[in-house]
């Protein structure tokens, strides 16, 4: 069963969790400043951004397709505020506008494109692949501490892991700055923070993000996780500090539990077909939001929180 474990659900479990993390981390901060349609968008612009990446360059390796997303994220952003100041439109609407378009546009370039010889496809990029990432030559735990196994780790886990590693340490080494923007980006500016510099910066980690995720677990868990765990946890405590640990305790419950309900879960009901690990996350984190928002201590709170 251990060595069952290891191969089939081990690297997946690490995966979706990571990429959790990773997206729930900067959730935070779009959700307080009320820009939590910005990590809609970007999960949708991501996907024309690693088409153009292909077509370019004809592989799916890593930096073409973050470099793809991360241009297609400031195309969405200078889109969005070219439709807010032309148009005199309310920001939800540019943003709906844009990420649509954008979407629609990635959609039609996969339809029109030969992507039949690579794992790029409108269903890939809706569900990921997180199944499928088996390790092969994770025979046991004792496979941990053999080199040539590690070695043959799903590549998907050491990009997730290097994504969640980066934008911890961002989150950590720009705290103070992010913090006093998000709460009062007048002030900010007034102590000499450049709030414009880093809302856009937090556009590009979000960026990251989604990019990294998106190969493995698709658009679905990464919406999911920019929104629900961080907004949950908004419900949860007045502190920011506090919020962030309860939103990655709540990505990494989602993860998790949404992983083993969509392999097992089927089969306590009787059912004989696994459901889809990608859905099944997403739909726990809905869940978890639901009984926040039925149960937190602060679901009654209304406006923007105090930081500490």
């Amino acid at each position: 069963m251990g060595a069952d474990f290891v191969t089939l659900s081990l690297t997946p479990l690490l995966i979706g969790t990571l990429a959790a993390i990773a997206c729930a981390l900067p959730g935070n901060f779009l959700v307080l400043r009320r820009q939590a349609l910005i990590g809609d968008a970007i999960s949708h612009v991501v996907l024309p951004g690693v088409v153009v990446a292909f077509l370019i360059t004809g592989t799916v390796s890593t930096w073409p397709m973050l470099l793809g997303a991360a241009g297609a994220a400031v195309v969405a952003v200078v889109l969005i505020e070219l439709i807010k100041r032309v148009g005199r439109i309310e920001p939800g609407a540019a943003m709906g506008v844009t990420f649509t378009s954008l979407f629609a546009a990635g959609v039609l370039l996969l339809e029109q494109s030969d992507t039949s010889g690579v794992h790029l496809d409108v269903e890939h990029a809706l569900y990921g692949n997180l199944e499928s990432l088996i390790w092969f030559s994770g025979e046991g735990w004792h496979s941990l501490l053999d080199p040539a196994a590690l070695a043959d780790l799903p590549p998907e886990l050491f990009r997730m892991a290097a994504a969640a590693l980066l934008i911890s340490l961002l989150v950590v080494l720009f705290w103070r700055p992010l913090k006093i923007s998000t709460f009062d980006e007048g002030f900010a500016g007034a102590v000499g923070i450049p709030t414009t510099l880093f809302s856009f910066g937090l556009v590009i980690t979000a960026a990251v993000a989604a990019v990294a995720a998106f190969d493995a677990v698709g658009s679905i868990i990464v919406i999911a996780m920019f929104i629900c765990p961080p907004a949950a946890a908004r419900l949860m405590t007045n502190r920011l500090e506090l919020q962030v640990l309860w939103s990655v305790a709540f990505a990494v419950l989602s993860a998790v539990l949404g992983y083993v309900l969509a392999g097992y879960g089927p089969l306590w009901l009787g059912g004989q077909i696994a459901v889809s690990a990608a859905g099944m996350i997403a739909t726990v984190s809905g869940v978890i939001l639901a009984l926040a928002c039925l149960f937190a201590p602060h679901r009654a709170r209304i406006g923007a929180p105090k930081g500490s």
